[in-house]
């Protein structure tokens, strides 16, 4: 049942924990008319909205401050026949007198971590590994943004001790504790496994998405063509990515995978390439580092894009002191591989005694026979001897490398990782998660010459649940049963919200000036990929140094055509039938969504690439 009537949906809404004055506002008639209706909120902002009963949702005005980035509507939500709040985006506002059991969106942040130690002198050339890939949740979740086991890289700065970011940069201007030098959010590649509250398109099954800052989080860039978490396309300076292969799709929300595999592996890699020379500027001196990401599943296996160096450089233009400190010239440091909890609904309430209770969403993790869990093998780091030599070699003119990396002691090393204790913590006063080594604790095992890390479950009947219901005990929440959750509280009964943000992923209008996506533009297309996600993909092949990440640049002719060739040997030698990263100890390797898989039209089987240009809800 929908509102019917405008006054129905009149009122004060607050989204829980309030944190901002953005968090609590109120819709009413704008000016005292009865026919234009007006969001405020506590800091003063207000925006038009428009109500649309049929569909259940407020449009928003294009006076809405997140308008540009997608977020245009307010959906919904109602129970009896009466609006208890809407959605905006991944948050949920409550209206009041509705909030005895609203959800909120603290239930749980922390990590599920491992330490890796640093790599002998000359191994920061490359990293890879493999995570386990499962479907955490049952249904797509609203407020919701888990990371599978993943890791971080950062440019090696330990011996440098000046401020790596310069005012005017998020990192800079907002978190001290991560001064006086910023080494760990100066510049990152990150990304991997999980799940997201700026997903578009929800799924129970986790998406693989790459990420990184070139600038002290000043933007960050998650595809050839979007920035992380935004629908709208990067303007032309920030696209840093460069699409490399020419048999998969590279969605802005994420590469998905085949239903089915729970339980499998992914193999990742993430290798600096010199796919393109050193430059001593102008505008800046610029490294030869292409940090290249290498997939490996079942269905493809190979390169699949590349960070373009200039993008690491372009932050010294304006900051000397930086010059050379990038990561289009140092190696790279992998200090750890962690699941990342973020952000969690959770209903709390009390019993009849004051005792505070918890619910979380349920979380399940797939157990082997021996009662564990793996979640990251085989992490193994590259030196130079690995494939960079030989690419570099190549770049002048020597036979191709094979594209597997290196497998002697003079190129790779495995680091012998240590667990962490499981650090997680709930609510708005972030009261720590005691008693969890009850149930379940972080374990290093060995595979042959490969260590994994994953959970061992001391409770055996627990199935791979992670505890869903907590009680607060003094300043922590402890784990209980279900059995254990007093009536009263109302907690048994309550539904988790699903996620139904759909906000297509959209390029440049092609009048706007600097269109790189249309100057010079593609030689075929466009075409559609209907994907698992209930997702319809549009794209075109473009000529390698054709494609949009490129057409900033101002490279030379001779440049482009030094590049072009190099890639045109890649697709003919490196095809994703091979093997790169090296294979897993022990595992089965997973399959990405069919749909995502492609074979080149005949004539662009070499030096060609498919762009996404659009994603969007399918129409089927």
């Amino acid at each position: 049942m929908t509102a019917q009537k405008t006054d129905d949906i009149l009122g004060t809404y607050r989204r829980l924990p309030v944190e901002n004055p953005w968090h609590i506002g109120t819709i009413s008639y704008k000016n005292d008319s009865e026919k234009v209706l007006q969001w405020t909120n506590k800091a003063g902002v207000s925006w038009d909205i428009f109500a649309d009963f049929d569909q259940n949702i407020l449009k928003t005005g294009d006076d809405n401050p997140y308008f540009d980035s997608g977020l245009r509507e307010f959906k919904l939500k109602n129970r009896g026949g009466e609006v208890t709040g809407f959605t905006f985006g991944s948050d949920f506002f409550s209206r009041q007198y509705f909030e005895s059991l609203s959800q909120s969106s603290e239930g749980l942040k922390g990590y599920i971590s491992m330490h890796v130690p640093s790599p002998p002198e000359g191994f920061g050339y490359g990293v890879s590994f493999y995570s386990s890939i499962w479907s955490l949740i049952d249904t797509p979740l609203t407020s919701f943004q888990i990371g599978l086991p993943s890791t971080w890289i950062i440019p090696d700065n330990r011996d440098f001790t000046k401020p790596l970011c310069p005012p005017g940069t998020i990192a800079r201007d907002n978190w001290p504790e991560r001064g006086p030098y910023y080494r760990d959010v100066f510049q990152t590649i990150e990304g991997g496994l999980g799940y997201w509250v700026s997903t578009q398109f929800g799924s129970a099954r986790p998406k693989y998405r790459m990420n990184g800052t070139p600038n002290g989080y000043n933007h960050e860039i998650s595809s050839p063509g979007w920035g992380f978490g935004k629908v709208k396309a990067l303007s032309g300076e920030k696209v840093g990515i460069a699409q490399l292969t020419n048999c998969l799709l590279i969605p802005p929300d994420g590469i998905i995978f085949r239903d089915g595999s729970d339980g499998n592996i992914l193999g990742t890699a993430w290798m600096a390439l010199p796919v393109t020379p050193k430059k001593e500027g102008p505008p800046a001196p610029t490294g030869d580092m292409c940090w290249t990401l290498f997939l490996n599943s079942s269905s493809f296996k190979g390169a699949v894009a590349f960070w373009i160096p200039e993008t690491w450089s372009r932050l010294s233009r304006e900051y000397d002191t930086i010059i050379g400190r990038g990561l289009d010239n140092r190696p790279g440091v992998m200090n750890s591989g962690a699941m990342e909890i973020n952000t969690v609904p959770y209903f709390d309430s009390e019993d009849a005694m004051g005792n505070k209770y918890t619910r979380i969403p349920r979380f399940k993790f797939p157990v082997n026979q021996d009662g564990i869990t793996t979640l990251m093998q085989d992490v193994t780091m590259y030196s130079k001897e690995s494939i960079y030599q030989q690419v570099k070699a190549w770049a002048k003119g020597a036979q191709p490398p094979k594209g597997s990396f290196g497998i002697d002691d003079k190129s790779l090393w495995k680091p012998v990782i240590k667990s962490n204790a499981i650090s997680l913590k709930q609510g708005p006063k972030n009261l720590p998660l005691l008693e969890l080594d009850k149930i379940l604790r972080t374990t290093i095992f060995r595979t042959n010459e490969s260590h994994s890390f994953g959970l061992e479950w001391i409770d055996e009947n627990t199935g791979g649940l992670f505890p869903e219901y907590f009680k607060q005990e003094g300043e922590a929440m402890v784990p209980v049963s279900v059995d254990e959750v007093p009536e009263e509280t109302k907690l048994v009964p309550q539904k988790f919200m699903t996620y139904e943000s759909n906000h297509a992923y959209l390029p440049p209008h092609p009048q706007e000036q600097n269109d790189h996506w249309s100057v010079p533009g593609p030689c075929l297309g466009p075409f559609k990929a209907m994907l698992s996600d209930s997702s319809e993909v549009t794209y075109s092949w473009y000529r390698f140094v054709d494609q949009p990440a490129f057409q900033h640049l101002n490279w030379s002719q001779s440049e482009k055509k030094d590049l072009q060739k190099l890639v045109e040997e890649m697709h003919a030698k490196w095809t994703p039938e091979k093997e790169y990263i090296p294979p897993p100890e022990s595992g089965r390797l997973v399959e990405i969504d069919p749909a995502l898989i492609l074979k080149p039209p005949k004539g662009l089987e070499i030096g060609y690439v498919p762009i996404v240009l659009k994603q969007m809800a399918s129409k089927c």
